[in-house]
């Protein structure tokens, strides 16, 4: 049975080179990106390497609105959702700076990009993916998250004192493994399966490079992990579980506290609803 596959962030590191791995004749992609050039680009990329021509969206994910628009057109342009692999973000520092931002929203930017746009972008494509759904085959919803987690302050989620890069990348991968393990409480795993994952450390993404300077592990442990999660017959029906790289984890303590969980969710449902109007 053919699969078709979600990814965000697919115009560079993690994001291309899955979807790379990923093309096949029998697999339909969704390829998203904030540069449509770069996004034609994987795209013709991904044909040359044997795929069916992928559908191609583009949306800055520092806005809420666009994310919104990004699902539309998901939702448009095709008629069945198999996997969502979230895996678009900013990392602690550069390229992307190490300064509080915001983002058009005025939410702290780490926790806009990483997190809120993943929960908005993920919510709106729930009644696609659970349609998609089929005998012996759930659909998938993978966030590619950190071992690096921080906890949420709920008085100061966005972070407007002892701001740090590090610990706002780390909340806000936190917040996503904390969304994972709420998915996985809502539906059954026949239905929806929702796992998370630390893809690798270091790898020499552009990211890591601009930041860190120097890579530790391969692209290819970071793709294999995530493909794994994706698309695996042996992972069928597995939900609700944190992994480094192949194995699973320990999240951060919070990860496992409901009324935390709870807490932001309601949050979150308060920010992403403001954001709409």
């Amino acid at each position: 049975m053919s699969r078709t596959i979600a990814i965000t962030g697919a115009t560079d590191g993690l994001g291309r080179a899955l979807a790379l791995r990923l093309a096949s004749a029998d697999v339909r992609l969704v390829l998203h990106g904030r540069d449509a050039g770069k996004v034609e680009q994987v795209a013709a990329e991904v044909q040359g390497a044997g795929g069916a021509a992928p559908v191609t969206a583009t949306a800055d994910l520092a806005e809420l609105a666009q994310v919104s628009t990004l699902a539309d057109t998901i939702s448009s342009n095709v008629d069945r959702l198999d996997v969502l692999v979230n895996n678009a973000g900013i990392g602690s520092g550069e390229p992307d700076g190490r300064e509080r931002r915001t983002s058009a929203d005025g939410h702290e930017l780490r926790f806009a990009v990483n997190y809120l746009a993943t929960f908005a972008l993920t919510e709106d494509l729930l009644p696609l993916l659970r349609s998609s759904a089929a005998e012996g085959r759930s659909a998938r919803v993978v966030h590619v998250a950190s071992l690096a987690q921080d906890q949420l302050d709920f008085d100061d989620l966005m972070l407007e004192r002892d701001y740090s890069g590090s610990r706002a990348y780390g909340q806000s991968k936190l917040a996503q493994i904390m969304h994972s393990f709420d998915l996985a409480e809502r539906f059954a795993p026949t239905e929806l399966a929702a796992t998370c994952l630390h893809p690798a450390t270091f790898m020499p993404t552009k990211i890591v490079l601009s930041e860190v300077g120097r890579s530790s592990d391969s692209l290819e442990t970071g793709v294999e992990a995530t493909r794994r999660l994706a698309v695996d017959e042996s992972l069928e029906g597995v939900t609700g579980q944190f992994f480094d790289r192949l194995r699973p984890a320990r999240a951060h303590a919070q990860a496992y506290d409901a009324e935390a969980r709870a807490t932001l969710r309601a949050r979150t449902l308060a920010l992403v609803r403001t954001s709409d109007g």
